[in-house]
């Protein structure tokens, strides 16, 4: 495949299409100089060519099932609809019997993960999170356990007197196979000051993922964008990613999460525009050169954006979910759940090849 520069608008971006030809590093400076241009075709073309360079025409899905054990949350994020307080209407937290009835209503014999974060519940200890993974690998144990965010392992280390390297050795004695990308919002302090000032700092999120490489576990990365941050602030988030990564070798996707309304009647105005969500996957590939994926999460663009995100530099599209519940109550728009069959329409439409897969990129099924 080959960069065509003859339908190139933005002059600007001709500097950016020979680094990426020659698979050259792009600084803070380039991200910003992408995101200013209004050339997206051309941006889009260059993500798809390093995507393609490094995935082919595969495009991933996985069959999971999202399970959140608790709303109840002592952080208040800006953004958050899902969070309730103890006694508030609502709040829940499942004990073992509702978390395994929970699953045995939803679960099939092809669901090959179990996608797990929550609330930050101070009512209960720390061993409820353990046995939340223990109880769910001792039933399924052929299901791969993704659960808890950084942020939410340092709040187990708060109430637990461990520290995250203890509380991430007792989680994976228990069962946890990898950790989420959530809780990392956008890693910089002016953000998570205004905007999550209850939860875990920048250094203490990407401290617990270094934590988890070291041990030996693969794990993902997202950023929440759309609110109060700069375009610098995006890119910085995914330049401290980056930095990250050239250490340890150990994220295996970004996931980029338009932010959602509090409410589902909100104005439109209130939540990003296609432009943005194509620009910013794009960019997410072009800037992340050491990731081997960037995902399309259809729960926050929806299907549509989604299917052309997968020539916008994207090579996974999630899973089926079965019920996606936070953002759906911070106002999302979309489904809850999507079947395996509309994923594999999804794919074929935009002439790509659709790749069932685990949590860890290996290959269930091709279609």
């Amino acid at each position: 495949m080959s960069l065509n520069t003859e339908m190139v608008l933005d002059q600007q971006l001709l500097p950016i299409i020979e680094k990426v030809k020659n698979g050259q590093r792009l600084s803070l400076e380039d991200g910003l100089t992408l995101y200013a241009s209004t050339d997206l075709l051309t941006i889009g073309q260059m993500a798809n060519y390093v995507n393609m360079k490094r995935n082919g025409n595969h495009v991933y899905f996985i069959e999971n099932l999202y399970i959140n054990p608790t709303n109840i949350c002592e952080a208040r994020c800006k953004w958050c609809g899902f969070r309730r307080d103890p006694e508030e209407d609502g709040a829940y937290a499942m004990d073992e019997e509702e978390l395994l009835a929970y699953v045995e209503k939803r679960f099939n014999p092809r669901i090959r993960e179990f996608h797990i974060v929550g609330g930050h519940n101070h009512t209960v200890p720390f061993e409820y999170y353990v046995n939340t993974v223990r109880t769910l690998k001792k039933h399924y144990p052929q299901v791969t356990i993704k659960a808890y965010t950084a942020a939410e392992i340092v709040f187990f280390a708060k109430i637990s007197g461990l520290t995250e390297e203890e509380v991430l050795k007792e989680l994976m004695k228990a069962g946890l196979d990898s950790l989420p990308g959530g809780g990392a919002e956008i890693l910089t302090e002016e953000y998570r000051k205004k905007m999550s000032p209850d939860k875990a700092t920048t250094d203490e999120w990407l401290h617990v993922h270094r934590l988890a490489h070291e041990l030996g576990m693969k794990t993902h990365a997202t950023m929440l964008y759309g609110s109060i941050e700069s375009l610098q602030d995006r890119l910085t988030h995914m330049i401290r990613l980056r930095e990250l990564q050239d250490e340890t070798n150990g994220y295996l996707c970004f996931i980029p999460l338009a932010v959602q309304p509090k409410k589902a009647t909100a104005s439109l105005k209130m939540r990003t525009s296609a432009f943005d969500d194509m620009k910013t996957l794009a960019i997410s590939r072009l800037m992340l050169d050491n990731f081997p994926h960037v995902k399309a999460y259809w729960i926050n663009i929806g299907t549509q954006l989604t299917q052309m995100a997968i020539t916008f530099g994207s090579s996974d599209i999630h899973g089926t979910l079965v019920e996606e519940r936070i953002s759906h109550a911070a106002g999302a728009l979309t489904q809850s759940g999507i079947t395996r069959d509309e994923l594999i329409y999804l794919i074929k439409g935009a002439n790509k090849q659709p790749i069932e897969r685990d949590t860890f990129y290996n290959i269930v099924e091709e279609y």
